[in-house]
């Protein structure tokens, strides 16, 4: 029985790719799997048979080492958050917020800036690439690999295929900045559609309805997902947001108070840390915001 990845989920149908090559095959799932609950996703390497009209069915899925929610998808292992320097901003509050899902699925991430080319020579633009330098510096610091780009002028786009070789990648961020140009400018000949940015909101529109993994010239895949708009920690608990700051689980265990929630326990090491000015006040200050919004999602349900 040939052994393939699913590398797209559609209108009930999973197109697998055999790992010997060749077209994906159109392919059901038994109906076991929904028997037990089961949901075959994209990023799934299963069993498959072929029937005589060129489709198949999906038989068994392989473990898997990692299982997102949203967006759902198996076993990738890099999560490339891109994010634009202008329209939309840069905006660390969301990157964070990325990252503690990130962390929270056990995944390495991958920082993306896009539409350097963008930014204006004036003075405005001077400010701009303050912030952007300032924000590669302090992720930089964190252990993040964080890469500048721009999709039409080239720049970054070298260093970016190689970091994505090798890998089944999840590219995520909000609407508008310039992911599905991103992926056109990685695989040539690949045209997904894109949209400007509304002048009056300052935000795009989605572009992407499905989850699709899309094949990288230098190896590995890109799975091109719906844009998010929120995200939440209902899921999460108050020691796994602090866990999923690098910055603070290096430093929880001398915490003196096991179980600390870095907010206002005598002789905590992430607030003596803040003190000194070896973690960022915007990381700290986005954690304290994190702590109440999860807080306040458990008091609603």
């Amino acid at each position: 029985m040939p052994e393939g990845l699913i590398v797209k989920a559609l209108s009930g149908y999973y197109y697998v790719q055999n790992s010997e090559g060749g077209q994906p095959v159109q392919c059901r799932g038994r109906g076991i799997f929904k028997n037990r609950g089961e949901s075959p996703l994209v990023g799934d390497r299963v069993l498959f048979s072929e029937t005589e009209n060129g489709e198949g069915t999906v038989e068994e899925i392989l473990p898997r080492f990692s299982e997102l929610i949203r967006p759902q998808i198996a076993n990738a292992d890099l999560a490339v958050l891109v994010f634009s320097v202008v329209r939309p901003e840069l905006n660390l509050l969301l990157l964070d917020k990325f990252l503690v899902h990130t962390e929270h699925a056990r995944m390495n991430a991958l920082l993306v800036f896009t539409k350097m080319d963008r930014i204006p020579d004036d003075e405005e633009g001077e400010s701009i690439r303050r912030v952007v330098e300032d924000a590669r510096a302090l992720y930089s610091s964190i252990g993040y690999e964080v890469i500048l780009t721009s999709a039409h002028e080239g720049e970054g786009m070298d260093k970016l295929r190689q970091a994505l070789a090798g890998h089944i990648n999840m590219l995520a961020g909000q609407s508008g900045v310039g992911k599905s140009s991103l992926v056109n400018a990685l695989v040539p000949g690949l045209t997904l559609a894109t949209n400007e940015i509304s002048t009056k909101l300052g935000r795009g529109k989605h572009t992407t309805r499905h989850v699709e993994l899309i094949p990288l010239a230098g190896g590995g895949y890109m799975a091109d997902t719906p844009g998010f708009s929120q995200l939440d920690f209902a899921e999460l608990g108050i020691d796994e947001i602090g866990s999923c700051f690098r910055e603070f689980r290096e430093r929880a265990s001398t915490c003196k108070f096991r179980g600390c929630t870095h907010t206002h326990e005598p002789h905590c090491a992430v607030l003596q840390a803040k003190e000194q000015g070896e973690i960022s006040e915007s990381r700290y200050s986005h954690y304290v915001g994190f702590m109440t919004e999860w807080k306040e999602t458990k008091r609603r349900y």
